[in-house]
């Protein structure tokens, strides 16, 4: 019973492709055919594209509270990723995938993640999945739900997830300190001690009060740039961590390890031309308070200078690009 109930759980764990997106804030999906899923300007198609860097390829994600292995994809028009009931063509199986803002959030814009090794599988709540089909047009470009019954379309369900941004849990205040009056009678050495040193303690209490304690480190605030370097709602204050040290590389490995991201650079606009500039060895003194924007190192974008960066890779290795 035991190695059944052990083979279960592992084949659970395969199955679920929830880990990709439950700290997903926004993503894109790039399809078998090295192209990524969009949005089209009529806002209502969705068609494939190799234009990752678009906004229409940006899918905002949805988690629903009362299942943990289902999501909603949103477009940048505001409408849901929809399996509907349109067929592309007559006398053929597949349905179209379209955008739309049904008037109650049903089945048809739910999808279940389904992991398939480094790829994951859109499953409708009907058992269907969502294909991009390639070929002659009209097949070529279009988006439908189906089940691929021959072996030659088997991978045309597989989509690779690039997570352009994340859900950032800030950590909990510490919490106030505080004297109960009752507390401090009782806990005082002897009834001689209480008038001669019930004001000073008193007046030690409140200051503990009024003060809360004294946080180590410094606040860095941040925001993840796009491919082509592009940041949303940068003059927002953005996300926040507290970090202790003054190390670029030890701060990559602390974003890296907050976000979950890989290959992170950490940069700071330059005042003088707004451009983004790599971080050198070591971070301002005092512990300052800064606001960096974290880029990947598989942006496409040349939009600053590669000299000295020190990237932090998969394998937690320090690179220098020249």
């Amino acid at each position: 019973m035991q190695t059944t109930t052990s083979s279960n759980t592992a084949a659970t764990t395969f199955r679920s492709g929830m880990e990709l997106f439950h700290r997903a804030k926004a993503v894109r999906l790039r399809s078998h055919h090295d192209k990524y899923l969009l949005a089209d300007e009529d806002e209502e198609s969705v068609t494939q594209d190799r234009n990752g860097s678009s906004r229409n390829a940006k899918w905002t994600v949805e988690l629903i509270p009362e299942f943990d292995n289902i999501i909603r994809l949103k477009s940048c028009y505001g409408k849901y990723l929809t399996a509907s009931n349109q067929p592309l063509l007559l006398g053929v199986t597949g349905r179209k995938v379209v955008q739309s803002v049904p008037r109650r959030l049903d089945s048809s814009v739910e999808w279940e993640p389904v992991r398939d090794g480094a790829q994951v599988k859109l499953k409708t709540r009907y058992g269907n999945f969502l294909r991009a089909n390639g070929g002659v047009p009209p097949w070529r470009n279009s988006v439908t739900h189906d089940i691929p019954h021959r072996t030659t379309t088997q991978d045309w369900i597989l989509w690779d997830v690039d997570v352009l941004e994340i859900h950032v849990v800030s950590p909990a205040p510490p919490p106030i300190p505080h004297s109960d009056s009752l507390d401090f009678e009782s806990n005082t050495p002897s009834a001689v001690n209480i008038k001669s040193t019930t004001f000073s303690r008193q007046e030690s209490t409140d200051s503990n009060v009024s003060s809360p304690p004294k946080v180590e480190g410094r606040t860095i605030y941040y925001h993840v740039a796009e491919d082509n370097g592009d940041v949303d709602d940068e003059n927002v204050q953005g996300y926040s961590l507290n970090f202790k040290g003054n190390g670029v590389e030890q701060l990559a490995r602390k974003f890296e390890e907050e976000t979950g991201l890989e290959g992170v650079i950490v940069c700071t606009r330059s005042p003088l031309n707004g451009k983004l500039y790599p971080l050198r060895l070591q971070l301002p003194p005092n512990n300052v308070t800064m606001q960096v924007v974290l880029v990947l190192s598989s942006s496409k974008g040349e939009f600053f200078p590669l000299s000295n960066v020190f990237l932090v890779n998969a394998e937690s290795t320090v690179l220098h690009a020249s």
